[in-house]
């Protein structure tokens, strides 16, 4: 069962950005545009984590937190454009675990979620394995393990994590800057031919295994993991 997130904040531009990122790392979203339709979803569906702006119409952000805390242990992480120290001290007395300062990086609120609910006393659901099964294929990302052909391979950290990637979402076409991105992380300052050797390393070890997938170049755009 997916872990749910209530996305409260009133700047429906930011509102939607999040649910998107969110929805594509597999969370469940419901989102409020102020205090009130806040407290009002949060009682109907008890969240397992709630990002809360501060500055809203109707009930500001300090007073929903009082509130949600009043209620519920329910794991409540701040978004707020003042980064002033008395703000952020005002945000964890009302209850607060954690707070976001705008602008904001999405990899950072992924990497605070995650550590909010690890933290949590209310612990949150636990993740899905990351464990892809396809013919003559296993990738486990939780054992970082590669099997080809019933044996296990011998793989590098990032071609672990660039097959797995490309393979949760078959038949997708990814740009190189995408898998830089999304793989190597956003502060990598490499080139896109990084992403061409790893996929070379990568099919020396796939070549011929299977006919039902395949690790395929899509010219001129990137590469997809190609399931027939």
């Amino acid at each position: 069962m997916a872990i749910s997130v209530l996305v409260v904040e009133d700047d429906k531009n930011i509102r939607d950005l999040l649910q998107m990122y969110l929805e594509k790392e597999g969370y469940a979203v419901t989102t409020a545009g102020d205090g009130g339709e806040a407290m009002t979803k949060f009682r109907a569906i008890r969240p397992d984590l709630v990002l809360l702006d501060v500055m809203m119409p109707v009930m500001d952000g300090w007073t929903v937190c009082k509130t949600i805390r009043s209620e519920s242990q329910t794991p409540v992480i701040m978004l707020t454009a003042k980064s002033q120290t008395d703000d952020k001290v005002t945000g964890l007395k009302s209850g607060a675990d954690d707070y976001i300062t705008k602008p904001f990086e999405m990899r950072e609120v992924l990497a605070r979620i995650e550590a909010v609910l690890r933290r949590s006393s209310n612990a949150a659901p636990e993740a899905p394995a990351r464990r892809l099964v396809f013919d003559k294929l296993v990738i486990d990302m939780d054992a970082f393990e590669l099997t080809i052909d019933g044996k296990k391979t011998d793989a590098p950290p990032k071609e672990m994590e660039l097959l797995y990637y490309l393979a949760a979402s078959p038949n997708r076409v990814y740009t190189r800057n995408q898998l830089l991105d999304d793989v190597w992380g956003f502060d990598y300052f490499g080139d896109s031919r990084t992403v061409d050797v790893h996929v070379k390393r990568l099919r020396e070890k796939l070549e011929g295994v299977s006919e039902k997938w395949s690790l395929k170049t899509v010219w001129g755009v990137g590469y997809k993991f190609e399931v027939l």
